[in-house]
């Protein structure tokens, strides 16, 4: 069927707009206000265009520009006067539209440029992610999850951060791979004793008590544990005071965001449970996949009949990997490409790594592609684990069923 396409070049204030004939020939270019003045104004001209060239199909695209084009991409799928076309839009990566640019040399760097890139790779129709669909409830749903993401993210941070400072005011502790960073037990030490000499020197009967406590009795001898902890405060580096009171600042303030954070998590949680209550979820029988990633994984799928195959929701997350070979050399080394999905390649992620825990034919898989390399290993494993896990979850969705262990 002969087709109409549309490139958007999405701006805060401005859309830029090329319109191409089937045969890539112009049609005409216009620029509009990005409210819904001047999205009407556009559908008037799409509309008009497709009537003028006796067209039935068009196809509309942007770039994925931060979330300036997301309320026009709505506008467009809710709009009455394209209902009667077949229609299909479609955010694209900006570096794949930066590539395909790459592909006309001459060419300068400006918005009308840009939409005519945007809409000629649309008519060639090759690495096109699918359609966007108009079902809100993943829509809502991945409002959700991406906020959770971000907020995870910045928690990370915050731990890196906070490990920092341990290391400056007791790098013992830091140092001993019996007790993480940031947990319970490292953070109560670190607000009760100002200095490590407190710390130090701190009665073995009360260290062991702080311990108990903000374990939750989690250790089988905490009085051992009370003497360990002492010994690697004997074995740290002493602070001059004003530093050292400093740092204690700082970690407060870090301990203070990293609570809070972690609040902000659970909220989100909740929220998106509930959520996802109105969405089908059959990923969730996979063991150890839980509610809220199979929730991350589908609000960015969506509906699954967008995608071909298991391998276009691979490309989609990014889970692909770039050849490394010529003639009879081939590359040990190859690695993920850098565009795609990057919410659904974490949650995948997320995923693989729990599920490897409880599924036995998962950890046999990681263990398996662990041992066959000596760098990055746990990366290695892990991508190639959630890239398997792709194909599982792709064939649960697409079938609406369960999954049963034999």
């Amino acid at each position: 069927m002969l087709t109409l396409f549309v490139g958007v070049d999405v701006s805060l204030k401005n859309n830029v707009v090329y319109i191409m004939k089937p045969d890539g020939d112009k049609y005409g270019s216009l620029h509009v206000p990005n409210t819904k003045s001047g999205a009407t104004v556009l559908v008037d001209r799409i509309v008009s265009a497709l009537n003028a060239l006796n067209l039935k199909k068009v196809v509309i695209g942007l770039e994925a520009t931060s979330i300036y084009g997301e309320p026009f991409v709505m506008y467009l799928r809710e709009d009455g006067k394209l209902t009667s076309f077949d229609r299909a839009i479609h955010v694209l990566n900006p570096k794949q539209v930066k590539e395909f640019k790459k592909s006309y040399p001459d060419l300068p760097k400006n918005d009308d440029v840009d939409s005519f890139i945007i809409a000629d790779k649309l008519r060639f129709n090759r690495g096109i992610p699918p359609a966007f669909e108009p079902d809100y409830r993943y829509t809502a749903l991945q409002t959700l999850t991406r906020q959770r993401f971000c907020i995870v993210q910045n928690l990370t941070r915050e731990k890196v951060r906070f490990g920092n400072y341990l290391f400056l005011k007791c790098s013992g502790l830091a140092q001993d791979k019996d007790f993480k960073n940031t947990s319970a037990t490292t953070i109560a030490l670190m607000e009760q004793f100002d200095t490590v000499d407190d710390l130090a020197n701190a009665d073995l009967d009360q260290l062991a008590a702080v311990v108990i406590k903000a374990s939750k009795n989690h250790y089988i001898d905490p009085e051992c544990i009370a003497k360990t902890i002492q010994a690697t405060a004997k074995g740290s580096y002493r602070l001059p005071k004003t530093v050292n009171d400093s740092i204690n600042q700082a970690m407060s303030v870090s301990i203070a965001n990293m609570r809070f954070l972690e609040k902000q998590v659970k909220t989100l949680d909740a929220v998106i449970l509930k959520q996802f209550e109105i969405i089908p979820n059959t990923i969730i029988s996979i063991p150890g996949i839980g509610k809220v990633y199979s929730a991350g994984i589908i609000a960015e799928i969506g509906n699954v009949c967008r995608f071909k195959s298991q391998a276009s929701i691979a490309k989609y997350a990014g889970l692909v990997w770039n050849e490394h070979d010529s003639g009879n050399f081939e590359g040990e080394i190859t690695r993920m490409i850098k565009s795609g999905n990057r919410y659904l390649r974490y949650y995948l992620l997320e995923a693989a790594d729990s599920v490897r825990r409880y599924d036995s034919e998962y950890k046999a898989y990681y263990d398996r592609k662990f041992k066959e390399v000596n760098r990055f290993q746990h990366k290695r494993a892990l991508a190639l684990t959630a890239r398997k896990l792709v194909r599982l979850i792709f064939r649960l969705m697409k079938d609406n069923r369960l999954y049963v262990t034999e």
